[in-house]
């Protein structure tokens, strides 16, 4: 009993978040049916210098901390929708920076580079790295990709 208690609260909570926030539409609606209690920046790299659960309310223009939806695992250039099984919470600079990766090494991968032919490139262009790197590797395209 305690544990549905406490699922409704985190319920409750995640919804009362959005709703500060100014989030509606499927992050709102996720939140409401109890597939969202946490909120926070779900992508693999997060950049807020704040942490995962800082979020900026919602105004136009967006500010790079304010909460945005994020097409996984199928991004919306790949036929991807918002829907309640391919959809997480990210931060607008990290759910950016993600879709700037996705976007340049496809077209690379497009072109049959390798993994290392890329990293070159990413590098020369001298495009940021992933959090916790200060040079792009095969390992962190490959890393930066399938995340």
């Amino acid at each position: 009993m305690a544990s549905r208690v406490n699922d409704a609260a985190s319920r409750a909570s995640a919804v009362e978040r959005f709703e500060e926030l100014g989030v509606h539409g499927i992050l709102w609606q996720l939140a409401k049916d109890g597939q969202i209690v946490d909120v926070r920046c779900e992508m693999p790299q997060c950049y807020c210098f704040r942490g995962r659960e800082h979020f900026e309310p919602r105004s136009l223009p967006l500010s790079d901390w304010s909460p945005t939806a994020d097409h996984y695992p199928r991004l919306k250039m790949h036929g991807g929708h918002l829907t309640a099984d391919n959809v997480r919470l990210g931060h607008k600079l990290c759910n950016r920076r993600d879709y700037e990766w996705r976007t340049r090494i496809n077209a690379m991968l497009a072109k049959q580079m390798s993994l290392d032919e890329i990293a070159a490139r990413l590098n020369g262009q001298k495009v940021p790295t992933i959090h916790g790197t200060n040079r792009w590797t095969s390992g962190a395209v490959r890393k930066a990709f399938v995340s």
